[in-house]
């Protein structure tokens, strides 16, 4: 199959100043986010981004990048600017990875574009895994997600959910045995038609509260497929240790690569 990767790259941010341009091993951030979803079997990565200092780094670098206003409200709305501006067919299939995430699995991004292709009657696929301890059911900057019969997402929110009511009356402490709540990852694939669609949507009214877009596909009759992996997916860059930790991972790859 053939998929295009959109990297959605902005310089605003607030726990860690212009993350988008701090070098990991000799390049800006965002350079390796994208050399690393090359590593896919995406036909194209593009970076989408809303300031001119991104793209020069892009375009230094030799890397396809386009200019998107500043003032979307979503990162989906972005991307709808995006698919518009690259020309692509309804009917063709677009990976969201973030720019802050240099580590992203490539197989990863792969498997969310296969899944999409073989589930024709959805708008969307993403990805989950298993919550396996309390502290990270009960954190709302973790959101969970359910499922129907067909794993196609019934709902997303950073409330606990599902509520094991009556185990948690015995042990309050603990997930019960055999509780398999999910956490939902922030990849996403796309059918450029829904993106098309996207701002001309109605928000749900649970998305303002919630905070998570994803809500509006749902509310407007759209499904979302949704494959659940065996571990999570490395962490993204949202403070000066995350970035320290990637730096880590890059280096050692890169001597693995000279020896």
């Amino acid at each position: 199959m053939q998929y295009t990767v959109i990297l959605p790259a902005r310089l605003k941010s607030t726990r860690l100043p212009e993350k988008a341009l701090l070098p990991i091993d000799g390049k800006p951030m965002i350079v390796r986010a994208a050399e690393n979803a090359a590593r896919s079997r995406a036909s194209r990565v593009v970076v989408a981004t809303d300031d001119p200092r991104i793209l020069e780094a892009y375009r230094l670098e030799k890397i396809e990048a386009i200019l998107t206003d500043p003032r979307h409200p979503t990162g989906t709305d972005r991307l709808s600017e995006a698919v518009a501006k690259l020309g692509l067919a309804d009917d063709e299939i677009v990976v969201n990875v973030q720019g802050d995430e240099p580590l992203m699995p490539p197989e990863v991004i792969d498997a969310a574009a296969e899944l999409l292709e073989a589930r024709p009657q959805c708008a969307m696929s993403t990805a989950a895994h298993t919550i396996r301890d309390l502290a990270s059911f009960l954190n709302p900057n973790v959101v969970k997600v359910e499922l129907d019969a067909d794993s196609n997402a019934t709902t997303f929110s950073r409330a606990p959910i599902p509520w094991p009511r009556d185990a948690f009356r015995e042990d309050p402490n603990r997930l019960p045995e055999g509780f398999a709540p999910l956490h939902h990852l922030g990849l996403y694939a796309y059918r450029v038609r829904f993106l098309r669609r996207f701002p001309t949507l109605a928000p749900a009214p649970t998305e303002k509260w919630e905070s998570l877009e994803q809500l509006r596909a749902i509310y407007n009759g759209e499904k979302i497929a949704v494959m659940v992996l065996d571990k999570a997916l490395p962490a993204g860059v949202d403070t000066m240790e995350d970035l320290e930790r990637v730096r880590a991972v890059w280096s050692s790859r890169a001597a693995q690569t000279r020896s």
